[in-house]
């Protein structure tokens, strides 16, 4: 039963697009896949200024300055479609923190990434392959 006096017409435009979870898809800025993986060494390619994400910082306070090197230390999403990488940043006298979180389109990787548990896995399926073959 709708309210009296109430138009829902007046307040939700039926062109909306509504995202959720299960529908939603990437942010344009990232890629299907993580770009970088854990462990692995990057570049800031551009500063990152406080956003009021950090409460201890007034907004617009430089978080990181460009050209930063740190690590990737894990991989999350924010709203489940940014992707935002949590990077320790190392040695930089100039920012108020050490772990900032990163979007790809902010990052350059410094090194190739190695996947070790995927090439320990290979080469366990090798090791089988040559010493116990099914006759």
């Amino acid at each position: 039963m709708a309210a009296k006096g109430i138009n829902h017409e007046s307040i939700v435009n039926p062109d909306t697009v509504l995202y959720d979870s299960v529908t939603a898809s990437r942010s344009g800025k990232d890629e299907e896949k993580p770009k970088f993986g854990i462990g692995q060494k990057v570049k800031l390619i551009k500063e990152i200024v406080n956003d009021g994400t950090y409460p201890h910082s007034p907004i617009g306070t430089l978080m990181m300055p460009q050209g930063a090197v740190g690590y990737i230390k894990s991989i999350g999403e924010f709203l489940q479609v940014i992707r935002v990488y949590e990077v320790h940043f190392l040695g930089v006298e100039e920012a108020p923190v050490e772990i900032v979180g990163c979007r790809e389109n902010e990052l350059e990787a410094l090194e190739d990434y190695r996947d070790e548990v995927e090439e320990e896995l290979e080469y366990m399926r090798k090791h089988r392959e040559e010493h116990y073959k099914k006759d």
